[in-house]
């Protein structure tokens, strides 16, 4: 189409430059009217097919960029609710990984409390222990003592009964015995 205009738009300027001029009119030359305005016919039925395709291509081109445009934005749009995704997981995990360094920090925590007072409960419950085991050695010493006084003093009666019945018994059993209960 485009082709046809610019062949009748050609054949007017061969016209016209092929033309006669007029005598003694310069810049004026003589034309076949009919001719020429068959060619302007032709020119003007196929403008309107050439501008008519113009509009098309234009409206087109439109259509395109309006397309394109939205196809951007569409992928901006997408692009920023990925990188919105993004840094929300990235402030979950941040605020996950918080979490756990704080919990991590309050069980060390506890477990030191835990362990002093485990120290404190033992260390409180090994002096009981001693102080019964103390409190139960000095009565097995006391029994001990009062056990050989008891047992000095039967010996002793033993002794006297022993001796009152035979004169003859020797003193040294008597002073060994006195010894022991020391």
């Amino acid at each position: 189409m485009a082709n046809e205009v610019d062949r009748l738009i050609d054949m007017l300027y061969e016209k016209i430059e092929e033309a006669r001029p007029v005598a003694l009119q310069t810049g004026m030359c003589k034309v076949d009217r009919d001719e020429m305005l068959d060619l302007l016919d032709e020119l003007k039925a196929q403008l309107p097919v050439e501008l008519k395709r113009s509009q098309e291509l234009l409206t087109a081109r439109d259509k395109f960029k309006e397309e394109a445009k939205r196809e951007a934005d569409r992928i901006v749009r997408q692009a920023e609710q990925t990188a919105n995704k993004l840094v929300a997981e990235s402030e979950i995990a941040y605020a996950a990984k918080e979490e756990a360094r704080r919990i991590i920090g309050a069980a060390e925590d506890r477990s030191r409390q835990l362990l002093q007072l485990t120290n404190v409960y033992a260390e409180d419950a090994l002096a009981r222990t001693e102080e019964s085991i103390q409190a139960a050695l000095n009565g097995v010493k006391e029994s001990r003592v009062r056990f050989r006084a008891v047992s000095t003093a039967k010996l002793q009666e033993q002794r006297e009964k022993l001796i009152g019945k035979s004169p003859s018994a020797p003193v040294s059993d008597t002073a060994s015995a006195q010894s022991d209960a020391g």
